[in-house]
């Protein structure tokens, strides 16, 4: 498979031979963002039937509802300010925007009033194909894309990311032979292949030692120096609010574990999952469980205080017991539709698919200590 030729693999032959071999997280840098071939920064779409996996917007619109509600919970907890920002970061096929807003208006129009919602997309393909979406739904005048957080101003209200956190590049270290070696792409007989080398910087030399210090001979483990980074830049623009972040993985202690000796890497393409990380650079996705520890560091340096972390599970079901997931219907439903979506509920919250395999970790700044319903049954 490793012989299959996309753009983007030939570019980096070309580059790796004349100029020598890359760490793998540079490798899995140009394989998302490169500005041409780049994963995320072509047209195609990557969610849904038709992409090359899933997220909990593409299956039911009760996903953006829930959130919807604690959205409005937030903003009474802040004291009703007259401008909340609710700033999605990674909004793929926009979907979970639509569903949200939607429903703010339907069932909150004193939040909908003060409700301002920002979107930010770097992809100018992406941003461009939102901005379709957005208007074929009437709401090209309620959402503002912006390119990066630089863009924004302070915000009062809350960031919000659903799986964008297991997209930034990783670094990849492994012990050898008693010594942590991190692994580097080098091209050799047309072919992409992995090498060791020695750790390209003191930062992950210092996040293995705190996170994953008792790495085993031949394991390997990920370290997202880009997600860290991206969270301190979060952390500096929240002025007071909340920071939502939803994706797959765990905290430290439970995901570097002798059982995930081989790391968490994988690649996505027409929803089958495989370990061949080589196979068609640019044409598939690749991503690593996010280290929830690493994140809580990044925005506790920033000023951030945690506010709760929980499954999926059990934030959705802290969120719809009170009215019995009646956020689950929208206006005029069949019972067709009604049972459609009940088994959709299902794979969001079975607790052997996406409901405890997503987890939901949620920090804040300028509240005192607030009790939020998304994470009434958290652990």
């Amino acid at each position: 498979m490793n012989n299959r030729q996309t753009p983007l693999k030939a570019d980096l032959l070309q580059t790796l031979a004349r100029s020598g071999p890359i760490t793998f997280e540079r490798y899995m840098a140009l394989c998302l963002y490169h500005p041409e071939h780049g994963y995320y920064m072509q047209r195609a779409e990557r969610t849904g039937v038709g992409g090359d996996y899933f997220t909990s917007s593409d299956l039911h619109p009760v996903f953006a509802r829930l959130l919807a509600r604690q959205a409005v919970e937030m903003w009474e907890i802040l004291g009703r300010p007259r401008h909340f920002t609710w700033v999605e970061m990674g909004a793929g096929r926009g979907l979970f925007a639509r569903d949200f807003l939607e429903w703010v208006k339907l069932r909150w129009p004193e939040f909908d009033r003060v409700l301002e919602y920002v979107v930010v997309e770097p992809g100018p393909p992406v941003q461009a194909r939102l901005g379709v979406k957005f208007a074929e739904a009437g709401l090209q005048d309620r959402i503002q894309i912006a390119a990066t957080l630089e863009d924004l101003p302070p915000v009062t209200g809350c960031f919000f990311s659903n799986e964008l956190a297991d997209a930034f590049p990783v670094a990849v270290v492994t012990r050898f032979q008693g010594r942590l070696k991190e692994v580097y792409v080098h091209a050799e007989g047309g072919a992409l292949v992995e090498r060791f080398g020695p750790i390209s910087s003191s930062e992950v030399a210092g996040a293995v030692a705190r996170y994953a210090h008792e790495l085993e001979e031949g394991s390997r483990v990920e370290v997202s120096l880009a997600a860290m980074q991206w969270f301190r830049s979060v952390a500096e623009k929240l002025a007071r609010g909340f920071v939502i972040t939803i994706d797959y993985g765990d905290l430290a202690e439970r995901l570097y574990l002798p059982e995930r000796s081989a790391g968490t890497l994988m690649a996505y393409h027409r929803h089958v999952a495989s370990a061949d990380l080589y196979t068609a650079p640019g044409e598939q996705d690749l991503t690593a469980h996010v280290n929830f520890s690493a994140l809580i560091d990044a925005g506790k340096g920033k000023g951030l205080e945690r506010t709760g972390f929980t499954t999926q599970e059990r934030f959705l079901m802290g969120l719809g017991e009170a009215d019995e997931f009646r956020d689950l219907y929208g206006p005029d439903e069949s019972e067709a539709s009604r049972l459609q979506a009940r088994l959709q509920l299902k794979r969001l919250l079975y607790p052997e698919g996406m409901g405890s395999l997503f987890k939901v970790l949620i920090q804040h700044r300028g509240v005192a200590a607030p009790q939020l319903t998304g994470l009434k049954f958290q652990r």
